[in-house]
């Protein structure tokens, strides 16, 4: 890209959509499907090693075991309780982006984020024309570009 005296180079965010088609909602749901396995394996990581941590202290304390050992587990199962929440909330949020996704119908348009692009502008462009350009993917493939590039 050569540039004049004349010329600027900007940065502008590009917005990208895509098509709803049969094989985008697999893909949508086959990702989703999978960060809510990768969750339900965190969680259960988290649970075992709560499980690990407070029975080690168990063995290390004293029978019955004796206030500072109580506080210490108390304080282990608060951290894995308040976890366990983050995840789960995690959890919800993707179960009900997959819900949304099965509501969406053929053919509609549907954000895919942002890409970022540089270009050029010069004395007489309109600026705010330039900067709103969208990127339309139909399978992965670009079906349109949209606005002055």
């Amino acid at each position: 890209m050569e540039i004049s005296k004349n010329q600027l180079l900007l940065k502008r965010p590009i917005n990208v959509k895509a098509v709803v088609t049969p094989r985008w909602k697999e893909e949508a749901q086959q990702q989703l499907q999978a960060q809510i396995n990768q969750l339900d394996s965190q969680l259960q990581q988290l649970e075992m090693q709560g499980q690990r941590m407070i029975g080690e202290l168990k063995k290390q304390s004293l029978q019955p075991p004796g206030p500072e050992a109580l506080t210490q587990i108390e304080n282990i199962q608060n951290q894995v309780n308040e976890q366990k929440s983050k995840l789960l909330d995690q959890k919800n949020q993707i179960l009900q982006q997959l819900q949304k996704l099965q509501t969406l119908e053929l053919e509609q348009e549907v954000s895919q984020g942002q890409i970022e692009s540089v270009f050029t502008v010069e004395k007489g462009d309109n600026l705010i024309r330039k900067m709103q350009v969208e990127i339309l993917l139909r399978d992965g493939v670009v079906e349109e570009i949209r606005g002055d590039i």
